[in-house]
C-alpha cells in the first residue's frame, strides 16, 4: 500500500501513508475545506518550514481517541519537491488500480491525500485519495492510486 513518485524527478520517491498518522502536517477531513481553512499556498509553505523533518518533528503525546474518530488528509506539495521534479515536466499522471488521470503540476502540488478514514488506514481503493485543493471534487476523490508520474 504504497505510492510511488517516479518518471521526470530528480530523486524518485515511495510515499507510505501508513505512517502519516502521527505526522504534525496532516489536517482533519472535516476541517480541511471550510472556508477558513482550505490550505493555501502560504499556509502550506508555512506548514513546511515549521515540520522539518516531516515525521514526528516533536515529541508529544497524541490522543489515541481523536486518532481513531478522524479523517486526515496529507498535504502532497512538499512530496513532489522533495522528489524536484524536472523544469521539464508538464504534466502530473495519476495511475490508479484502473486508469490514469491527468493534472498540471499545480493543480497536484495544492492537492491533499486522504490516507485514514476515521482513524484506519485507507484498504479498499487505496492507500489514498486524492482531492484538489480547492475541495472541488470532495464528491468524488481520486481513488486506488498507485503511482505519480510526471511527463
Amino acid at each position: 500500500m504504497i505510492i510511488q513518485i517516479k518518471g521526470n524527478v530528480k530523486y524518485p520517491i515511495t510515499l507510505d501513508p501508513s505512517v502519516w498518522i502521527f505526522d504534525d502536517r496532516k489536517i482533519k477531513l472535516e476541517e480541511a475545506f471550510t472556508p477558513s481553512t482550505v490550505p493555501n499556498e502560504d499556509v502550506i509553505e508555512s506548514n513546511s518550514k515549521l515540520n522539518k523533518p516531516p515525521v514526528n518533528h516533536s515529541i508529544k503525546k497524541y490522543n489515541k481517541k481523536e486518532l481513531l474518530e478522524h479523517s486526515y488528509l496529507m498535504p502532497i506539495k512538499e512530496f513532489i519537491e522533495t522528489a524536484e521534479v524536472d523544469e521539464n515536466a508538464s504534466v502530473a499522471i495519476l495511475k490508479t488500480e484502473d486508469n490514469e488521470h491527468t493534472l498540471s503540476i499545480d493543480e497536484l502540488l495544492a492537492s491533499l491525500l486522504l490516507f485514514s478514514i476515521d482513524g484506519k488506514q485507507i484498504k479498499e481503493h487505496g492507500p489514498a485519495y486524492l482531492y484538489f485543493g480547492d475541495g472541488s471534487n470532495q464528491d468524488d476523490p481520486i481513488m486506488g492510486i498507485i503511482a505519480i508520474e510526471f511527463k
